[in-house]
């Protein structure tokens, strides 16, 4: 990997910030992160040419639009097209491309709603996602389906990784946009502040989840 030259899509968010610090400790220094302003990888056309500018040996796309519970519940079309449609481009133009091989972020949103915990690599295809992050989780399936096409029928290596929520620092605390943990955090922190004796969360309570620190 010292050799290759990476693309990391996202590289500039709250995960990508993390993996590129950590390459870069490692003595990976031939690393390009593109911007959204720069290339904005929903127009198939922005893909060809960002491909044609880097020629990357190895993608690592982490690029998403990704929210908490309340953006997915307002913008559902959004996040399942954008999410679907960047990652169907990158896949198939990397493909043609010659890209030795491409890794995609997943989503824990892709998992049934009904799932027990810790989940099971085997149980993805056992349910529909939680209703109000389906969208988003089925986009990121599909592009699973994609990658396990390419590679079987163009031996294109194309891997997927869904890990479990992240938190850690650098990540948003937009009450309308972050994710549970800093949504919680800002809450508490304001409640603390102002004097508030509860607060209100999103859900009923029952729901469990797994956690996985970002530093």
């Amino acid at each position: 990997m010292f050799n290759k030259k990476i693309l990391i899509t996202g590289g500039a968010g709250f995960l990508g910030r993390s993996l590129v610090k950590h390459l870069q400790s490692q003595g990976v220094n031939n690393i390009f992160v593109p911007r959204s302003k720069d290339y904005n990888l929903v127009n198939g056309y922005n893909v060809l040419r960002l491909l044609n500018d880097i020629k990357p040996n190895i993608i690592i796309h982490l690029a998403a639009k990704v929210g908490g519970i309340g953006a997915n519940l307002n913008n559902p079309a959004s996040f399942f097209y954008e999410n679907a449609i960047m990652g169907m481009h990158l896949i198939h133009e990397s493909y043609r491309a010659g890209v030795e091989k491409i890794v995609i972020l997943g989503t824990v949103c892709a998992y049934p709603k009904f799932c027990p915990t810790p989940f099971k690599e085997e149980d993805i295809w056992n349910g529909y996602p939680e209703e109000t992050n389906a969208p988003y989780g089925l986009a990121k399936k599909m592009l699973n389906v994609q990658a396990i096409a390419y590679n079987k029928q163009y031996g294109f290596n194309a891997v997927m990784l869904y890990p479990a929520n992240l938190y850690g620092p650098n990540d948003s605390l937009d009450l309308e946009n972050c994710h549970v943990i800093p949504a919680m955090m800002r809450k508490f922190h304001l409640a603390k502040q102002t004097g508030l004796k509860e607060v209100t969360l999103w859900g009923d309570g029952s729901p469990t989840r797994e956690f996985l620190w970002l530093f």
